[in-house]
């Protein structure tokens, strides 16, 4: 950097980076667009309730469609789909060959005749015939082979997976499963998801609250973090990970072993539970050996997370961060997830042969998926961004405030005032920029499922390599976002320019700043593991009570994906903290040396343990060291040369 920069916490702002806030709002009229799309052309309902072949949608009111006549029916108490001959499904384009009705109940019994169908239609109030064949009928109409179900009609149950009669018999249950599992199969990506996440959905939901609680606890544990709860952490965290892996094995061994796993469902299951398995093993180790080689720096991370603490007790309202940042992210999920099942949905009602109903789906819709995808990534990460550049501003108030014991009136306000007001373009490329390194590991993730069964050793090495990389630039991309948001909470610059100041300061000081922080992030990296472990296996206990036609794979990766979001939007308030006082540590170490001209903002406890941790040279530990004086005003530091 040629040119002398001026580090001074900014009064007089202006708004930085305006092209890319508002490049984002014509994103978002995009999504809008998108979503009003889905709104008017989808049917949620449809997913989530199952529909029969004449177009009605089981548990509500309907409205008829044209050349159907059995359509338009109430079907408020008829909950269930039952198929006419779910013994002998047959699967042709991705759709179910058998004919489907609305039912109130499920068969629990055998019925082998026309008369146990009358019967249990007038006993039960389930008619599992065409709706225009009259119950009295059943025995007498010669047609009443063709309009009821194939006997025998196998006893079933109403199995919690998108209200579906299942039968009982294993061979009926063999055939039905495997079709719908084909079925979906079959389909792409994106209605595997919009599958994985209806089939789970309760059991994602609860975990995500428990994740929540986890993080929750966590937050005020390194708050009042002593040394004790450094070793009770680690403990935990090698625990859940051994704990873990050795479910994982068990469950892979009992699943291989298990003589009825003959379904593709259960086979899918398998081989994913060998890929966790591994994965977990190949982590646990990992980190152990990390934990072993780092185990003696436990008493410096107490001392830093008691600093971080301190600057925290200040400002105590960056403890209730998190919270409305994750409240946000949940709003933004629902929200995300309902236009996702409505575009699933899209389609128009064609009637068929015999006045059935089928949905055709509109062109474009996976155009609109795939922008849609991108505004998750991106909006997710603008949201956290947002959050970063919030607790920035408020640590960098603090600490550039001469009075330690009077510190600015409401700094996280201030600062979220700041943030909207001025620097919402830079969060808005910042998060860009993550986004972007992102969606190629995605594509690639893509390609390689798609391609894995044909490619070569070399093909799948480059794939890996590949997504290594990116992840690699996510990561320190990922860092210097930070130090970036800092910056501009300091000096009110752009995106751009904030990162070249960032970058320049930190190289100067690397070596004194290398270690301390990244035993700190690792410190806090085991934290959301922690969190993660322990979600995870409550959701593969959730999984393990549910092997019957339950395909886990995909909510089980939400489940982790979830948990370790929300572990780090909590713990990123230690870990921005931190991040924020050692860039403002390292400029005032470049700006002042401590002497009666120029005091250091710092207080006597974090030079001490900056000194003590990094084995300072000799002159910079005899360096003054003498305190601020506290009826010195001001906040600008000097000019940086």
């Amino acid at each position: 950097v040629s040119e002398r920069r001026e580090w001074r916490p900014v009064v007089d702002r202006k708004c930085t980076d305006t092209p890319w806030l508002l490049l984002f709002f014509l994103f978002w009229a995009g999504l809008m667009f998108i979503t009003g799309y889905a709104v008017m052309a989808g049917a949620t309902e449809r997913l989530v309730l199952g529909y029969d072949s004449f177009g009605n949608i089981c548990g509500r009111k309907n409205t008829p469609v044209k050349g159907a006549p059995l359509s338009g029916q109430d079907m408020t108490n008829k909950k269930y789909v039952f198929f006419l001959n779910s013994c002998s499904l047959e699967m042709q384009s991705l759709k179910i060959s058998s004919v489907s009705l609305c039912v109130s109940s499920c068969p629990q019994e055998q019925l082998n005749s026309l008369e146990d169908l009358q019967s249990f239609a007038r006993n039960n109030g389930s008619c599992l015939c065409v709706y225009n064949l009259n119950v009295s009928s059943y025995t007498l109409n010669p047609k009443a082979a063709e309009l009821c179900p194939a006997l025998p009609v196998p006893p079933s149950k109403s199995f919690p997976l998108f209200n579906r009669c299942v039968p009982q018999n294993p061979e009926c249950y063999s055939k039905y499963a495997s079709v719908l599992i084909s079925m979906v199969n079959e389909m792409d990506v994106f209605h595997r998801i919009l599958s994985g996440i209806l089939a789970g959905r309760d059991t994602v939901i609860g975990m995500s609250f428990l994740a929540l609680a986890f993080s929750f606890m966590l937050v005020l544990a390194f708050r009042f973090i002593r040394t004790l709860l450094v070793h009770t952490l680690v403990a935990l965290v090698v625990f859940g990970l051994l704990f873990v892996s050795g479910v994982l094995w068990w469950l892979y061994y009992d699943y291989r072993n298990d003589p009825s796993t003959e379904l593709e469902t259960e086979k899918e299951n398998v081989k994913f539970l060998l890929g966790y398995a591994v994965f977990s093993t190949i982590v646990t180790v990992v980190l152990l050996s990390l934990m072993f080689v780092l185990r003696k720096r436990l008493q410096f991370t107490v001392q830093l997370f008691r600093i971080v603490g301190k600057i925290i007790g200040r400002i105590p309202f960056l403890l209730f961060q998190p919270l409305w940042t994750f409240l946000i992210l949940i709003v933004f999920w629902l929200f995300w997830v309902a236009v996702l099942l409505s575009l699933g949905t899209a389609g128009t009602a064609q009637t068929a042969s015999g006045g059935q109903v089928e949905y055709r789906a509109l062109s474009g819709i996976s155009y609109m998926a795939w922008y849609h995808f991108v505004g998750l990534i991106w909006t997710s990460e603008f949201i956290l961004a947002c959050q970063q550049m919030t607790i920035a501003g408020a640590v960098v108030t603090c600490y550039f405030n001469r009075n330690k014991n009077n510190p600015p009136p409401h700094p996280v306000l201030s600062s979220i005032s700041v943030l909207f007001c001025y620097h919402l373009g830079t969060a808005v490329k910042g998060s860009f920029l993550i986004a972007i390194l992102r969606l190629p590991r995605i594509v690639l993730l893509y390609l390689y499922n798609i391609l894995r069964q044909k490619e070569s050793a070399c093909a799948k090495c480059l794939f890996k390599c590949c997504f290594c990389w990116f992840w690699c630039q996510e990561s320190c991309l990922r860092y210097f976002n930070q130090h970036a948001y800092t910056t501009t909470a300091i000096n009110g610059t752009n995106f751009c320019t904030s990162a070249k100041d960032a970058v320049f300061i930190l190289a100067k000081n690397s070596a004194k700043l290398a270690s301390i922080s990244c035993f700190g992030d690792f410190i806090l990296f085991l934290g959301k593991v922690f969190v993660v472990c322990f979600t995870v296996f409550g959701g593969l206990m959730a999984f393990n009570y549910h092997r019957e036609l339950q395909a886990w794979v995909v909510p089980l990766l939400l489940v982790g994906f979830f948990a370790y979001l929300m572990s780090h939007s909590f713990l990123s308030v230690f870990e921005v903290t931190a991040d924020a006082m050692f860039l403002c540590f390292a400029i005032d170490m470049e700006t002042n040396d401590g002497s009666e001209e120029k005091p250091y903002f710092m207080d006597q406890e974090l030079l001490t343990f900056m000194s003590q941790s990094n084995k300072l040279t000799e002159g910079q530990k005899h360096r003054s060291t003498r305190p601020f004086q506290d009826n010195e005003d001001g906040t600008e530091l000097q000019p940086m040369v």
